[in-house]
């Protein structure tokens, strides 16, 4: 209950009793502890919005995947457009390709979010470029559903040069890696399918993870901490 009342601070939304009962029994995130990698949920999640700006744009579509026992589950996926009757077309639509009329016929934001979170359930989210997606979607959560997002995220832009530091050098951009491992995603910048490319190259992540020794989520975590820190120093000529 305690959590719970930190993550619900009781303002007025838009929410019908139905759909607040539902938040309200959504289960609490997995942490970054001592669970066995190949033991924990995992959803991949990619957002396209309405343009680069954290304070103004918007989340305009959602994808996203789970794995599971290092599996990725193909029945278990979440999409959805997100509805905005205030969109217009801009820079972003040309990239994202979301057309305005889709937006204006999506699912109302409240429900396409509540859907993502009962989706996700008890797990870490995994993103490329996961700083973004986390701060869209914190703010998404509390504008939309006075929710404060708790779930931690692993990021496959940092995972990928740690465990692939061979490559690193010429990969940057998701579509670097999905060259470098020879993987196919036919659908650039649609939600469903960079989720789903993103899945794939954390699978080859977690595979070269788990020959190198790491087992647990707190393991990985650790290895990301160490090798931030080293990044820092190289970058700062010491």
């Amino acid at each position: 209950m305690k959590l719970r009342s930190l993550l619900l601070r009781g303002r007025s939304t838009g929410l019908t009793p139905a759909m607040t009962a539902r938040r309200s029994a959504l289960p609490a995130p997995q942490p970054i502890d001592s669970t066995p990698i190949d033991q924990a949920r995992l959803v991949v999640l990619d957002l396209e919005t309405s343009g680069l700006d954290l304070q103004r744009d918007e989340i305009l579509s959602i994808g996203a995947v789970a794995i599971i026992g290092n599996t990725l589950q193909m029945a278990d996926q979440f999409e959805c457009t997100l509805l905005r009757p205030a969109h217009r077309a801009s820079q972003a639509t040309l990239l994202h390709e979301i057309a305005p009329s889709e937006v204006h016929a999506g699912c109302p934001a409240e429900e396409a979010l509540l859907g993502l979170l009962e989706f996700a359930g008890r797990c870490v989210f995994v993103a490329f470029h996961a700083g973004f997606d986390q701060r869209m979607l914190s703010r998404g959560l509390r504008q939309d559903l006075d929710y404060r997002l708790q779930h931690r995220f692993l990021d496959v832009a940092e995972l990928a040069p740690m465990l692939f530091p061979e490559a690193a050098r010429k990969c940057s951009t998701l579509d670097d890696w999905q060259q470098h491992f020879r993987l196919v995603n036919s659908e650039r910048h649609n939600a469903a399918a960079d989720a789903q490319i993103s899945a794939e190259i954390l699978l080859i992540l977690l595979h070269r993870a788990a020959t190198q020794g790491t087992a647990t989520l707190a393991e990985l975590n650790n290895r990301l901490v160490l090798w931030r820190r080293l990044n820092l120093v190289r970058s700062s000529g010491f």
